[in-house]
């Protein structure tokens, strides 16, 4: 690996050991082998590496929401799809100390990370590109930007509530089945208010 890998590689192992605040450039630079200079002409500062490590641990979980191939046993769609997809994002939420923990300081602490704050705000609209297909089915790259606006920031909003409840009160949190169940309850509300 060149620095600019073993740069990313360091700054997740910091970041899952330390979060985003008690992560320092020396503690990247100890953990990578590298140093202070190659943050810099890599990626620009800390804070950017930091938020390119986070996105790089949340793209690495996509397997885990796919359960193992259990969601393409389900119609695409289909409030089934629904219950697995989310019951394995769930599961992903379960540990103490997993990378949800990270989206939770971002949240509380944003003003205090701008930097951060900001390249992950440009980073949702992709990340609700990338549920899309999970639920839905299709090819992520044929999701319009239209679609990544509405049902991928549905599904991204849906999961920043889950990761907050999960953090606080897991004995209480939804799993898949609840939530399925919420939603059928929702469109089915929707189609007796839309009949003539």
């Amino acid at each position: 690996m060149g620095h600019r890998e073993d740069l990313l590689e360091g700054a997740k192992r910091c970041l899952l050991a330390k979060g985003f605040v008690r992560t320092t450039a020396r503690d990247i630079v100890r953990e990578s082998g590298t140093n202070l200079a190659s943050i810099g002409y890599h990626y620009g500062s800390k804070d950017a590496l930091l938020a390119q490590a986070y996105v790089s641990l949340i793209e690495g979980m996509g397997g885990a929401f796919e359960g193992g191939g259990n969601v393409d046993e389900a119609a695409p769609g289909s409030l089934e799809r629904f219950e697995r997809v989310w019951s394995n994002i769930i599961a992903t939420m379960r540990d103490p100390g997993t990378v949800w923990r990270l989206s939770m300081e971002v949240l509380a602490l944003g003003d205090r990370l701008p930097e951060v704050r900001d390249h992950l705000a440009k980073a949702q609209r992709e990340a609700g590109r990338g549920l899309v297909p999970l639920l839905m089915g299709g090819c992520e790259e044929d999701v319009s930007d239209e679609t990544a606006d509405t049902l991928g920031a549905f599904y991204v909003t849906l999961m920043t509530g889950l990761i907050a409840q999960w953090t606080f009160d897991p004995a209480s949190a939804p799993d898949g089945e609840r939530l399925a169940a919420g939603l059928r309850r929702v469109v089915e509300a929707a189609a007796t208010d839309a009949s003539p």
